[in-house]
């Protein structure tokens, strides 16, 4: 049975339980974790295996130079293959879109062109490989450092030196340790050859042994990483005869503390020279080295020895001993050998079941000692209740869950490296149960013995099974609201109590039972719930408690056994915490001692310990201080200064190393300068004590020195501050009197602070040590600050607001201080500063949908990455145009991150630009995008032929997104077709249906057809009759004239209804009937004898969506619409109108016109024979409201059948005078402006009003009178689009009245008015009174106003 089970381990079961389980056939609940081998198993359960995943190659440490290629080789074994990723400290790399890493097929890491500058180092770090399976887990490897050598810089270069023949010689080359590889010799500029005689020390340093005249020249070494060349100074070595002579024994080079790992070689450098030439022999602890029977051992020329494959042996203190007969010189040094982590014990593999405890063991070895760290899946484990580090080193888990499932690896590093092993825990199902009755739950489950530390628990067999004999019983607990079980078993079958150990006093634990027999687990018991009690019996202090320092970074404590132990002590926790933090650390400890390594240099810790026994911890001691050995410095004295005092002095002042880098106290500094000059010697003075300045002395006049300062401790030492230079005066400058008064002093004041500048005195032969500046208010003696000589300006601070300051500024030396020069400044005022500023939009972007509408993105880099917007903030959108330069910005505001721009102009350059606002805080104006609108234009084609083909059509090109366009020479008398088409940049959209439009014939009445344009609900007349209706000044008349003019006209009116009347009561019915009857006869060929010539045909008007095709006339409606229209620039462009107009019309219009009439057809008479000319006005926007002409049966104009078939008539000449300009403007030829079209009524014709009488035209909009200002037009909301006429394209124009001058002579007026006599009949009289009665109530309201 015990082969088919295979090998497994359980934890806190005796040998008779493990019989009994295997009797029965099943794993109890209980039972503990069993290590590697194979899983528990049960019949008909599945068998789950460890699955082999582990690193096949882990990379290592590696050195490269800038602009070279590295790779770092990781590969893991698994199946199936793991995914390979990489970390970079600690970060995962995103390699899909990195074009200088790599990841090559097996996992490793490519790097190209290695980067590295001195504040950029995206290569250089610390990498670690990551390996993952999915469903399975996740593996780490080791860390691997990639150093890049750095920048060339020497520490020291060649000096000339001489050397007499069979002496050695020894040249200087100290770079960065990782540019060492990278250094190479030459001799006169050739390379050098290394061999036995002429070697090269691990630190840069050539060493000649037994040299001869061959070895002489010019030497210099230079260092090759990756950049160009780096050449140090040349230096002569020269080679002297033998003086044969003898000379005292000095070491050219002596050996220098090393560390070094287990496996590297180890140099120690020892030079001597002297006469006679001496030998050098070498010693280690007190014991003769045998440098010549040894493998390992390698004495090198020069004398220096070198240890090859070093291990822990190796490590204590070497003595180099030189010795040439008379007389015997000798040098030490500590060679400290360290190891990196190695593994004693690994993790093994684990089975187990949830709520059981098991425990990773891990023993780790190295020098330091190395620390442990665990790790899950990648991530680090974190100590906690249920996550322990056990013994040092060990990893339990309690109260298993199956989360817990997964890779768990142990990694162990220290200062030389790190190492990693890891080991698979799988959580196994309990087996399913076989067929059979199960035990019911235990009953009566108490805690019969509650403790501090312990429970223990008893119950009853369940009702099931009274007896119970073979019954085994698990118990579940739990910390109350932790979710995580932990499981304990009863030692053999029929226990009924259990005790519960390792519980915290005072705390709440809920308790559940659960008994099993062969065939499975029954049912739990109900919960119970338990609280330990408060603790009691516990160790008392350990005494004797002591701690020493056993190193730079180790301390070691001791302590005996508690005087009261309260029973057996079963461990220890040592806790210790550096001095001046908060933060304390701890460590098991079974013993009296213990060695704390990895601590900072000359650094003081507290210490205390606390005892455990089994109820837990003790009492702590109290607390002991000690503090790490000393160590040399770490870093160089910090703010080195140079001042000069005279042509001989230079005074030296420096403040000392960081407190966290002296690493112990500080003894003394030590000063070396030279002359800046190449191959200068070396002065070197020492400083004892704390002094932190020095006078150096004796130096040449005019000189320029190099200064360099470093920190000593009684351990050595540390490193040099960079050299820092400075020159002595060619002449002494006088001190014997003070300085002269500064040559200029300026203050800034700022809200609590000023700034101080100054120039320093004219008289530059006195000495100035530095200036003293006293401030105050109202008083400059309040305070006083001394600064450097070299200082320009200063910063008081911590001044009052709006507070008057006095300053003064002096210069003083030894002797004493000079003439002051004041100042005063006042501080600003506080005042509350302005809300930090938004970021502005990013991203705008301008997306051109069409040749009015452009679309804004952008995007908000203060937002969220999914840039929803949850706050109030909103964002407001600008734009213009540079045509005309003087266009003002346009703003509108949105919420989102978008906006539809749109009535913009085809064809034209904007720019738009966008600022977020939040509350108070708003941000500037982004970036500016650019979009130009689509082209926009229209092509005319019309011919006389509608069926010809397309290319024999006349074409009119219209450019811009102009709605209207005059076509010109054309032919009386002819039918014409015509078709639009629109295009745009993207190419020619489709042809429109052909329309029809007939020129009218040269003969007719020279009045037919003529009418005003449409003014539209939307025209505003001027206030007051200043200007003209063209905008031009007109003749100044006043309001008498004005008056008087109004009055003329209603009694002209009354004069002229009178007449009427008495005509009309002539006339008989019959002749009204004849009258109507001829009215239906009429056409446009109306014939009068006057003017016959002045023939206007109609304006052409054509939409460019209904492309409807209307002359235009009078609208039928009793109150017609005017639409206003493009006008010609002059007289000489108007468009005739070939529309006949009754006698009656035309009575009402020349009772009206008075003496103008004459004027008005002599301005008519010079444009008779003209050409007739078509307006193609296109409204942008579609109709909004139908307007349509009553059409009549015939094909009389509509205003032709108006006029004579209507009933009742407007007086429109009453108010007409409101829209026409006087014609002596019009002879003037004045360019007229622009007419003005509503967009609303695309198709509205024209009325038809009469010529005004001379003067300013007056318009009043309350005239209830007024026939030309329907009511419907008056209740839409007023547009205002601007079109443009044939030569006027580029330029807007307002909305003006058009004059269209046509009237017949006097003769035809006089005909007209004979022949309308009997027009009227009493029905229309009484109308004709009725509303005569109105006009004259409207101009007595006039007159009275």
């Amino acid at each position: 049975m015990a082969a088919e089970r295979g090998a497994r381990r359980l934890l806190g079961t005796s040998s008779f339980w493990l019989c009994c389980l295997l009797l029965l056939g099943r794993r109890a609940p209980g039972a503990a974790a069993a290590r590697s081998g194979s899983p528990p198993q049960s019949p008909g359960s599945g068998v789950r295996t460890f699955t082999p995943f582990y690193f096949l190659v882990e990379p290592v440490d590696t050195l490269s130079s800038r602009g070279s290629s590295v790779i770092l080789n990781c590969s893991a074994y698994s199946e199936p293959s793991p995914k390979i990723e990489w970390k970079k400290d600690g970060t995962f790399l995103n390699l899909v879109s990195d074009d200088r890493r790599q990841l090559l097929p097996d996992g490793s890491l490519f790097i190209t062109n290695v980067v590295h500058a001195k504040h950029n180092k995206p290569d250089e770090g610390y990498y670690q490989c990551v390996a993952t399976v999915e469903n399975l887990g996740t593996i780490v490897s080791r860390t691997a450092k990639l150093t890049v050598a750095s920048l060339p810089r020497f520490a020291s270069q060649p000096e000339p030196s001489s050397v007499y023949a069979g002496n050695s010689a020894v040249l200087n080359c100290e770079v960065n340790a990782d540019l060492v590889p990278f250094v190479r010799w030459e001799q006169n500029r050739q390379p050098l050859l290394l061999d036995d005689r002429v070697i090269k020390l691990p630190s840069g340093t050539l060493v000649i042994s037994n040299v001869t005249e061959r070895d002489g020249g010019l030497y210099r070494c230079v260092v090759e990483s990756g950049g160009p060349p780096k050449y140090s100074d040349e230096a002569e070595l020269k080679v002297l005869p033998d003086p044969e002579v003898t000379s005292n024994l000095v070491f050219l080079k002596q050996p220098s503390s090393l560390v070094r790992v287990i496996g590297q070689s180890a140099v120690l450098p020892c030079v001597a020279l002297g006469l006679p030439t001496p030998t050098i022999r070498w010693m280690k602890n007190e014991e003769a080295l045998d440098t010549e029977s040894s493998e390992r051992l390698v004495l090198l020329a020069g004398g220096s020895l070198e240890i090859s494959d070093v291990t822990e042996d190796d490590a204590g203190t070497y003595f180099c001993i030189a010795d040439n007969g008379n007389e015997t010189i000798e040098a030490q040094a500590e060679l400290t050998v360290q190891a990196q982590p190695e593994f004693l014990k690994q993790p093994t593999n684990i089975y187990a079941h949830e709520s059981m405890d098991i425990i990773f063991e891990c023993e780790v070895t190295g020098k330091p000692a190395p620390t442990v760290k665990w790790v899950k899946n990648g991530d680090m484990v974190i100590p906690s209740d249920y996550f322990k580090i056990v013994k040092e080193h060990n990893l339990q888990v309690l109260g298993l869950v199956k989360s817990d499932e997964g890779f768990y690896q142990c990694i162990a590093e220290n200062d030389v490296g790190n190492a990693q092993a890891g080991a698979q825990l799988i959580i196994l199902e309990h087996a399913p149960a076989t067929t059979g009755p199960l035990p019911s739950a235990p009953r009566d489950v108490v805690a019969s013995l509650v403790s501090t530390r312990f429970i223990k628990l008893t119950w009853r067999t369940p009702a099931s099974d009274p007896h119970g004999d073979n019954l085994t019983y698990s118990v579940f607990y739990t910390k109350e609201g932790i979710a995580r079980e932990r499981v304990e078993n009863t030692s053999h079958p029929g226990e009924m109590q259990v005790t519960i150990q390792n519980l915290m006093p005072a705390t709440v634990y809920i308790f559940r039972v659960m008994a099993q027999n062969k065939h499975g687990s029954g049912e739990s018991s109900a919960p119970l719930r338990v609280e330990t009690q408060p603790e009691v019996q516990l160790p008392g202090p350990a005494p004797n408690i002591r701690a020493y320092a056993t190193s730079p970074t180790s301390i070691t404590v001791t302590w005996e056994t508690p005087l009261s132990g309260n029973g057996e002590i079963q461990n220890y926790k040592l806790y210790y915490m550096e001095k001046g933090t908060d933060k304390e650390q701890d460590v098991d400890v079974s013993s009296h001692s213990h060695t704390i390594n990895g601590l900072k240099k000359y650094t003081e810790y507290s210490f205390r310990v606390v005892a455990y026994n089994k109820h837990g911890p003790g009492v702590s001691t109290q607390d002991v201080a000690v503090r790490t050995l000393s160590d040399v410095p770490s870093a160089a004295p910090q703010n080195l200064s140079l001042e000069v005092r005279n042509s001989k002095s230079i005074m030296i002042h420096w403040q000392p190393p960081p407190p966290a880098t002296q690493n112990g106290q500080i003894t003394g500094y030590k000063i070396r300068y030279r002359k800046a000059s190449r191959k200068s010697d070396v002065t070197e003075t020492l400083v004892t004590g704390t002094q932190l300045s020095q006078l150096i002395e004796g130096l040449d006049r005019g000189t320029e020195y190099n200064f360099r300062v470093a920190a000593l401790t009684i351990n050595g030492t540390g490193p040099a501050t960079d050299w820092l230079s400075a020159e002595t005066f060619e002449s002494d400058l006088d001190e014997t009197r003070v300085p002269d008064v500064p040559s200029s002093l300026h203050v800034r004041p700022l809200v609590t602070s000023i700034v101080v500048s100054w120039t320093p005195p004219e008289n530059q032969n006195i000495v100035v040590r530095g200036y003293a500046i006293g401030y105050g208010i109202g008083s400059p003696h309040a305070q006083t600050i001394k600064v450097d000589y070299k200082q320009r300006y200063y910063t008081i601070e911590n001044l009052d607001p709006s507070s008057h300051y006095v300053i003064t500024l002096k210069a003083f030396n030894n002797v004493g201080e000079g003439i002051p020069l004041y100042e005063s400044a006042v501080t600003r005022p506080h005042t509350v500063p302005d809300p930090t500023p938004m970021m502005p939009p990013v991203g705008v972007q301008a997306s051109i949908l069409s040749h009015d509408t452009i679309r804004i993105t952008w995007a908000d880099n203060s937002l969220p990455k999914h840039q929803k917007i949850t706050d109030s903030r909103y964002y407001t959108v600008r734009w213009k145009t540079n045509i005309p330069a003087n266009t003002k910005y346009k703003n509108a505001n949105a919420t989102t991150l978008s906006y539809l721009v749109t009535g913009l102009k085809a064809n034209t350059l904007y720019e738009f630009s966008v600022m977020v606002t939040k509350g108070r805080r708003s941000s500037t104006w982004s970036m500016t995008a650019h979009g130009t609108t689509f082209e926009l234009g229209y092509i005319i084609y019309y011919s006389t032929d509608v069926n010809a083909e397309i290319h024999d059509w006349v074409i009119e090109p219209v450019v811009g997104n102009r709605l209207t366009h005059q076509i010109q020479e054309l032919t009386l008398d002819t039918p014409y077709y015509f078709k639009i088409q629109a295009r745009n940049s993207k190419g020619m959209g489709p042809m429109s249906e052909a329309v029809q439009f007939r020129t009218p014939k040269a003969s007719g009445s020279a009045g037919k057809g003529s009418r005003l344009p449409d003014l539209g609900s939307d025209y505003k007349p001027p206030m007051s009759g200043s200007n003209s209706p063209h905008g031009s000044p007109t003749s100044p008349l006043d309001s008498n004239m004005l008056l008087v003019i109004i009055v003329s006209v209603g009694v002209i009116t009354i004069v002229v209804v009178v007449i009427i009347a008495v005509f009309c009561t002539r006339r008989t019915t019959s002749h009204q009937k004849k009258k109507r009857a001829a009215c239906k006869s009429v056409n446009g060929s109306h014939k009068y004898k006057g003017n016959s010539k002045d023939v206007k045909p109609p304006d052409l008007w054509i939409h460019h969506e209904r492309l409807e095709l209307k002359p235009i006339d009078k609208s039928p409606d009793p109150n017609p619409i005017m639409t206003d229209t493009p006008i010609p620039r002059n007289s000489q462009d108007i468009t005739p109108v070939d529309n006949s107009m009754d006698s009656n019309i035309h009575q009402r219009r020349n009772s009206y016109r008075g003496h103008e009439s004459e004027d008005s057809m002599s301005t008519l008479a010079g444009r008779r024979g003209m050409r007739p000319k078509m307006m193609m006005p296109f409204d942008s926007q579609p109709p909004q409201q139908s307007i349509r002409n009553t059409p009549s049966t015939d094909t009389m104009p509509a205003s032709s059948s108006q006029t004579c078939c209507t009933d009742h008539q407007d007086p429109e000449g009453a108010t007409s005078s409101s829209y026409l300009a006087s014609s002596q403007e019009e002879d003037s030829g004045q360019s007229l402006p622009t007419a003005h079209v509503r967009p609303s009524h695309p198709l509205k014709s024209f009325a038809v009003p009469a010529i005004p009488p001379p003067g300013p035209p007056t318009y009043d909009p309350t005239l209830p009178s007024t026939p030309l200002l329907s009511q419907q037009a008056l209740n839409h909301h007023l547009h205002s689009v601007k079109t443009a006429s044939i030569g006027t394209l580029g330029r807007s124009r307002p909305p003006m009245p058009v004059v269209v001058p046509s009237a017949p002579d006097v003769q035809e007026t006089t005909r007209m008015l004979e022949d309308s006599e009997s027009s009227y009949e009493p029905d229309e009289l009484t109308k004709e009174m009725a509303h005569l009665e109105g006009l004259m109530k409207d101009l007595n309201a006039i007159t009275t106003a």
